[in-house]
C-alpha cells in the first residue's frame, strides 16, 4: 500500500496534460527499472504544437519470465485533462485529505488513471519474475487524438515480435464501489462532417439562389429518425446524435451558400465504422448533400470465458463484489490493444475522473494493488 501511495503521489505530481512527455515517463522509468523491467521509451509524431501530430512520448516495458511463459500485459495511459479551474488545492499539488469514511488522495489523474499505473508497479513488485513475461503498454496521449499513442506502441511491439496473451487496461471502470464493474468490450465511434453547397443570394430573390439549408435540415430529419439496432446479448442499442450545425451567416437577408453539420455514432458490433459510414453518405447523396467520416474505433468485444473470470475472482477475494460484465461507456485505448489480444478494463471509480478535485481512497489504491497481483499471477498461470 505505501509503495501505490507514494508512486501515485510522484505520478500525479507530474503535469502531462496531454500529450504528456517528459517528467511523467522519468517517474515511472525510475519505478519500473529496479524491478527488472527492461524500458524502452520513444516520441511520435512532429507536428506544431496543439495540432493532433504535435509529439508524443510512450513507454514500452517488459520483464521476461522463462522462454515459453504467458505474457501478461499492463496497459494505460499517463496523460490527463487540464485541471480546469475551482480545485480547492493545486491539482498537480498531491494531497491527503481525511473524510468521513477514510482517506482521499487529491490530484488530477488519481483516477484516471494514474492511481491504477501506481496500484500496476505495487502490484508487479511482488510478482516473482519466474511466474512469466510482464510488461507495461503506456501511452502519453490516450485523452488527446490518440494517434501517435498506444497505436505506436502496437507498432513498435509487432516490430520486435512482442505479443502478450492476454491485457488488463487500468481505466476507472469501478462505478459504485471498487470492483462492482469491469469493461469486457466496447461500442464503437464514428464522427461523419456533413456539408451541403448552396448559391448564396438576397433572400428577396431565392430564384437566384440556392438555399443548402432545407437540404441539410432533410438530411439531418432522416439520420435522426433512424433506428439502427436493438442491441444485442452484450451491447447497448447503437445511438446517432447530431453534435453540430453550422451556417455561417451575419446577416439577415442573405441566403448562405453552405451549410454544415457534425453527427457522432456509437455502435455495437452489428455495425462497422465503414458500414455505417456508407449508410450515411447515401442519405446524404440523396439530399444534395456530402459526408466526411472519421471513425474512432470498431467495437469489440472478450467474451465471458476463462479471462474475465480470472479477473471476477481476484475481485471477489479482495472485495466480496461478483463484478458486472458491460460494455458501456465511451471508447478508450483498448479498442487499439484488442488487435494484439484479449484485453478487458478494470480499474478504480470513476465517479470524479476529468472533475475538479479528483480523488481517490487510499484503501482502493491498496485494495486494488491486491487485485492486480493476483489478476497478473492467475493470468500467467492460465
Amino acid at each position: 500500500m505505501t509503495d501505490a501511495i507514494a508512486h501515485a503521489k510522484r505520478l500525479i505530481a507530474c503535469e502531462s496534460v496531454t500529450p504528456a512527455r517528459g517528467a511523467v515517463f522519468d517517474a515511472l522509468e525510475d519505478m519500473l527499472a529496479p524491478l527488472g523491467f527492461a524500458v524502452h521509451r520513444f516520441t511520435r509524431g512532429d507536428g506544431p504544437e496543439g495540432s493532433d501530430e504535435e509529439a508524443v512520448e510512450n513507454l514500452f516495458a517488459i520483464r521476461r519470465g522463462p522462454e515459453g511463459s504467458k505474457h501478461f500485459a499492463f496497459a494505460g495511459h499517463v496523460d490527463v485533462v487540464p485541471p480546469g479551474d475551482g480545485w480547492t488545492s493545486d491539482a498537480f499539488a498531491p494531497e491527503v485529505r481525511q473524510v468521513p469514511g477514510g482517506e482521499l488522495l487529491y490530484g488530477r489523474g488519481a483516477v484516471d488513471m494514474k492511481g491504477s499505473i501506481a496500484c500496476m508497479v505495487a502490484a508487479v513488485a511482488d510478482v516473482p519474475a519466474e511466474a512469466g513475461t510482464i510488461s507495461f503498454i503506456i501511452t502519453g496521449d490516450e485523452e488527446g487524438p490518440a494517434l501517435h499513442g498506444t497505436r505506436a506502441l502496437i507498432d513498435y511491439m509487432r516490430a520486435e515480435g512482442i505479443c502478450p496473451d492476454l491485457c488488463l487496461v487500468g481505466e476507472p471502470t469501478s462505478v459504485n464501489r471498487l470492483g462492482d464493474m469491469m469493461k469486457i468490450g466496447r461500442r464503437g465511434s464514428v464522427n461523419i462532417w456533413l456539408e451541403v453547397q448552396g448559391t448564396q443570394g438576397h433572400v428577396a430573390y431565392p430564384h437566384l439562389a440556392d438555399n443548402p439549408l432545407p437540404k441539410l435540415v432533410a438530411i439531418l430529419a432522416e439520420l435522426d429518425a433512424l433506428v439502427l439496432d436493438e442491441g444485442t446479448e452484450w451491447f447497448q442499442p447503437s445511438n446517432l446524435e447530431i453534435t453540430e450545425i453550422d451556417v455561417p451567416n451575419r446577416a439577415h437577408n442573405v441566403i448562405p451558400g453552405k451549410a454544415k453539420a457534425r453527427i457522432s455514432i456509437r455502435f455495437n458490433d452489428q455495425h462497422s465504422g465503414a458500414s455505417l459510414s456508407e449508410k450515411v453518405a447515401a442519405i446524404a447523396e440523396k439530399h444534395g448533400g456530402t459526408a466526411l467520416p472519421i471513425i474512432s474505433g470498431e467495437p469489440f468485444l472478450t467474451p465471458p470465458g476463462e479471462f474475465t473470470q480470472v479477473i471476477a475472482d481476484a475481485v471477489q477475494a479482495e472485495t466480496g463484489v461478483d463484478p458486472e460484465r458491460s460494455t458501456t461507456g465511451g471508447t478508450s485505448d483498448a479498442r487499439f490493444l484488442k488487435d494484439l489480444c484479449p484485453v478487458i478494463e478494470f480499474g478504480l471509480v470513476n465517479a470524479t475522473m476529468h472533475k475538479t478535485d479528483e480523488a481517490v481512497a487510499l484503501d482502493d489504491l491498496a485494495t486494488l494493488t491486491s487485485i492486480y497481483r493476483k489478476i497478473a499471477v492467475a493470468a500467467l498461470a492460465t
